[in-house]
């Protein structure tokens, strides 16, 4: 295949799932409902935090931060595929490539270090309740939210610099759904030695089995203290607050090992395509159900302003003739 020059070439063409118009189109509508479920399900959990003083804690803190970070990541990865469905132009400038790919690295780096945040909190919960509200107070909780953002785009700024830096490509033909690091690098024709040492040493190291250290470290003295609970339902209790972040730790590291954890010249794109389907959109859609609408107080919340809201005017004057008729 001719190489093609990056000063020549200004875009790439997305090839998403499948080449046939029929199934990208129903893939397009099922991502799309899948996107807009996933907005509206970390929406509706960012505005009963705000609107409601007894969730103005860490725990909920950090889920809002969570929320924010699925829903920038859901948009980042997903909006290729709904605007070609729509326009039919499945091309993105280099630029903007690679500024997706800055984005997506820097979320997901974010993430792994909101899980820490979050299992870090559990921890002092669990071991440390006494001790809880002096230890994760607002400043603290603020500095760490702060931390995981900012740390999460400065890891990513070296592998976005080596890939500014590639001078020619085979193709410019993405075989993927939105623009990822390893289908770019599989198209150039540069060197890209340190980008395959950062992401399997450098990368893995410090971006991902360091935060992973920290939660597994977290999650163990949390399984501990709970086993040392005395009664049945105190330990059921414990298990049950943390066990909603230990199923969402599973689901993402899962994925990203699978995605990430190998040379990008033996990687197989096409098979890669649903495992990174799985990262982008399910993991965000199940964090809401997963995190919040399994807890109590987000329950009672929701059940109380449907209560709250008032009936449309015939409904409520069914209700009151019923009302009459019962007391007659």
């Amino acid at each position: 295949m001719e190489q093609t020059n990056l000063s020549v070439t200004t875009y790439f063409i997305i090839i998403g799932f499948s080449d046939f118009p029929v199934l990208q189109t129903v893939i397009s509508f099922l991502v799309l409902f899948v996107y807009l479920v996933t907005v509206s399900g970390n929406m509706t959990i960012l505005l009963l935090v705000c609107q409601d003083q007894h969730l103005h804690t860490p725990m909920y803190f950090f889920i809002c931060n969570l929320s924010i970070l699925d829903i920038c990541c859901s948009t980042n990865n997903l909006h290729n595929i709904l605007i070609s469905s729509v326009s039919r132009d499945n091309t993105i400038s280099i630029a903007g490539c690679l500024i997706q790919i800055f984005i997506f690295i820097s979320l997901t780096c974010a993430e792994l270090l909101i899980l820490v945040a979050m299992s870090y909190d559990r921890y002092v919960a669990i071991c440390s309740p006494l001790y809880y509200n002096m230890i994760m107070n607002f400043p603290v909780c603020t500095l760490l939210a702060i931390s995981c953002w900012v740390l999460g785009a400065l890891e990513s700024i070296p592998i976005f610099w080596e890939l500014f830096k590639l001078t020619c490509f085979r193709s410019n033909t993405i075989n993927h759904f939105f623009c990822d690091i390893m289908p770019v690098m599989k198209l150039t024709c540069s060197d890209t030695t340190f980008l395959d040492f950062y992401i399997l040493t450098l990368g893995v190291l410090v971006s991902a089995f360091s935060p992973f250290l920290f939660t597994v470290i977290s999650y163990v003295f949390i399984i501990v203290s709970v086993l040392k609970i005395n009664t049945t339902t105190g330990r059921h209790k414990a298990f049950y607050t943390f066990s909603s972040y230990l199923t969402v730790f599973i689901l993402l590291y899962t994925t990203l090992a699978i995605q990430y954890l190998r040379p990008h010249s033996v990687i197989n794109l096409d098979s890669n395509k649903p495992v990174s389907l799985l990262n982008t959109a399910t993991v965000s859609l199940l964090n809401p159900l997963i995190y919040s609408l399994k807890i109590k107080k987000i329950k009672k919340i929701i059940k109380k302003k449907k209560k709250s809201t008032p009936a449309p005017p015939a409904l409520a004057q069914r209700r009151k003739q019923a009302s009459v008729w019962r007391q007659m």
